[in-house]
């Protein structure tokens, strides 16, 4: 079950979907707690997920579940609030596994990008079936 944040999602944007079937593979798939569907990433190097939120909110954790193979490297969390354009806040590297990941942020913002500048994928590819924020 998605957290309360999950609710106050206004926008979410990907870099891209895998063959553009939205249908089996897009961005919804990341917040409908359901363990069979995913957001899946075409090709290519960065990709990225951004976010915003209908009010500002404190966002202590992000959850992600990836596919094994197909997990991010060298992630980075960019963060905004307010008019202020979005900065960086902190890098993440997840394990190459499928099991829930949470890495730390510790902050008060309305807008949040997650970049993968890199895939456990040769081709560049990110599944992710589950996002979510504590």
């Amino acid at each position: 079950m998605a957290s309360d944040i999950v609710s106050l999602i206004s926008n979410c944007k990907v870099s891209s979907v895998l063959n553009r079937n939205n249908k089996e593979f897009g961005k919804q798939h990341l917040f409908d707690g359901n363990e069979e569907t995913c957001w899946n990433s075409h090709q290519g190097k960065p990709q990225h997920i951004y976010i915003e939120f209908k009010e500002p909110i404190h966002i202590n954790k992000i959850h992600l579940t990836f596919q094994g193979g197909f997990a991010g490297k060298d992630c980075e969390v960019l963060i905004g609030n307010g008019s202020e354009e979005l900065s960086h806040h902190s890098y993440f590297y997840p394990n190459d596994t499928n099991v829930e990941q949470q890495f730390d942020v510790n902050a008060t913002l309305d807008k949040l990008k997650i970049i993968f500048e890199d895939s456990t994928d040769f081709f560049g590819r990110i599944t992710i079936y589950k996002l979510d924020f504590s």
